[in-house]
């Protein structure tokens, strides 16, 4: 599974990086919105982990960028704010899938990335 983070808290995405890679994902970090759209236009991703506010750029045109170049790519953003706890990220973002405290214990942001970023099983008969 290919998994782009955009943190611009180095040490704190680093944590994610290591954690997910320890479960066998290919993971790349972005520290903000000019990063991440670069490697969005060459790569292909999976599961997007964002924070919500960026130092550099926006989360939301990061989010809208990858809704147009990778459509079936889900975006789990974390936040350390109160923005969007009444959960209206999902009505401004359409391949949100979740939205998450930036504390969220690693193990539990693992699995969220499993979740979402799984293949769905085939259906229909061939």
């Amino acid at each position: 599974m290919k998994v782009l983070i955009v943190e611009s808290q180095n040490d704190l995405a680093h944590i994610w990086k290591r954690h997910l890679e320890r479960l066998g994902m290919q993971v790349v970090s972005a520290c903000g919105q000019a990063d991440a759209i670069r490697h969005l236009s060459k790569y292909g991703t999976d599961v997007i982990i964002m924070d919500l506010v960026l130092e550099e750029g926006s989360a939301l045109a990061v989010a809208d960028y990858a809704s147009y170049r990778q459509p079936d790519a889900k975006v789990i953003f974390v936040t350390n704010t109160s923005f969007f706890s009444d959960g209206s990220i999902f009505s401004h973002s359409t391949n949100a899938c979740a939205f998450v405290q930036s504390a969220t214990p690693p193990d539990d942001l693992a699995a969220m990335v499993e979740h979402y970023g799984a293949t769905p099983p085939q259906s229909g008969a061939a």
